[in-house]
């Protein structure tokens, strides 16, 4: 965790923001397609667009599971940690040669942090991959970060929401999420956020607990408090 940044006067609700990385805030989820295919031949298969698709958002467990059903192959605990291992390497390497901001993110963050309100990220990948990243993202950013890793279930569970919320001492209730896949919407709602999501590499389908939005690129304090009030008139 973080140190809490002095940002300012109380900006109201919501109380907080938490962030999700791989797809809103960077590219990411293109450098996983990669890795996720070379980890695939390297078991002697190839992943189809459906299982990857599936994957959008989703903690290394439920990623095995996804890839060793999509491959036909037996769910083997030694086996699978041996296979999680590899792709968490390869990923790394990617990661190292770059990452490419998503549309507008740097700069909302920047507005985000502006106004007041303390930010988390809230991420399904593991703290070794996430520290990777938070050298391209900035770390100054966030109070808080919470990894796939560190919580006892993954998206599409609320732990990691519900985590990211306790760290910056506020209720889930009373924060706004910023999300770009159904797993990581659907944890968030589960754990009482309002979500604004900016789909990248697959599709949202609308819902009550959530706000649709085609970019983060010129996001502003006044649409956060937007995307919090209509999730709130809409279903509390």
């Amino acid at each position: 965790m973080h140190a809490a940044l002095d940002s300012g006067p109380d900006p109201g609700l919501p109380a907080a923001v938490l962030w999700d990385m791989d797809g809103t805030l960077v590219d990411s989820e293109k450098v996983w397609t990669i890795s996720l295919h070379d980890t695939a031949h390297r078991l002697g298969g190839e992943l189809s667009a459906a299982a990857r698709e599936a994957m959008i958002g989703s903690n290394m467990a439920r990623t095995m599971d996804l890839l060793y059903a999509d491959l036909g192959l037996d769910p083997d605990p030694a086996r699978q940690a041996e296979t999680a291992g590899y792709l968490s390497a390869r990923t790394g390497e990617l990661f190292a040669q770059g990452l490419v901001w998503r549309p507008g993110a740097r700069e909302a963050l920047e507005a985000v942090r502006a106004a007041g309100w303390p930010m988390a990220l809230v991420t399904n990948t593991e703290r070794v991959l996430t520290e990777s990243a938070l050298d391209v993202i900035g770390r100054e950013f966030f109070d808080a970060t919470v990894c796939g890793d560190e919580v006892a279930h993954g998206k599409p569970e609320p732990d990691p929401y519900v985590r990211g919320a306790e760290l910056l001492g506020v209720s889930p209730a009373d924060c706004l999420a910023v999300e770009d896949s159904p797993t990581g919407t659907l944890a968030a709602e589960r754990a009482g956020a309002a979500v604004l999501v900016v789909p990248c590499d697959t599709t949202v389908d609308p819902g009550p607990g959530r706000v649709l939005r085609e970019t983060l690129a010129g996001l502003t304090p006044a649409d956060v408090r937007a995307a919090f009030d209509m999730v709130t008139a809409a279903v509390r």
